[in-house]
């Protein structure tokens, strides 16, 4: 069995030898990388504003417009256009909040 000196040592050389063997394949890598970004006609800047997934605004998605008002609090004049989480204003009977509709 070897003693913990010897291991010691031996880690030691692992780990210059990995760091060696990481620096030629990180250069490998690099080169690899600007050779393909001189046949593209790619820059950093190019590489940095992509993302994963869809582009941003290309889906079909049409902005959000207000909705009018279905009902109406007499006391504050807070209005509801009936989506999203009920205000409690409304209570039970929320017919008697009614806006009448202007035709």
């Amino acid at each position: 069995m070897a003693s913990y000196k010897e291991l010691i040592s031996q880690k030691q050389a692992l780990e210059a030898q990995l760091e060696e063997v990481r620096a030629n394949e990180v250069a490998g890598v690099i080169e690899k990388i600007q050779t393909l970004m001189a046949e593209y006609g790619l820059t950093v800047e190019d590489i940095s504003k992509r993302r994963r997934g869809r582009p941003a605004g290309s889906g079909a998605s049409k902005p959000k417009s207000e909705l009018p008002p279905k009902y109406r609090d007499p006391k504050t004049g807070k209005t509801w256009s009936g989506r999203g989480r009920q205000p409690a204003w409304l209570g039970k009977n929320p017919k008697r909040f009614l806006i009448a509709e202007e035709a």
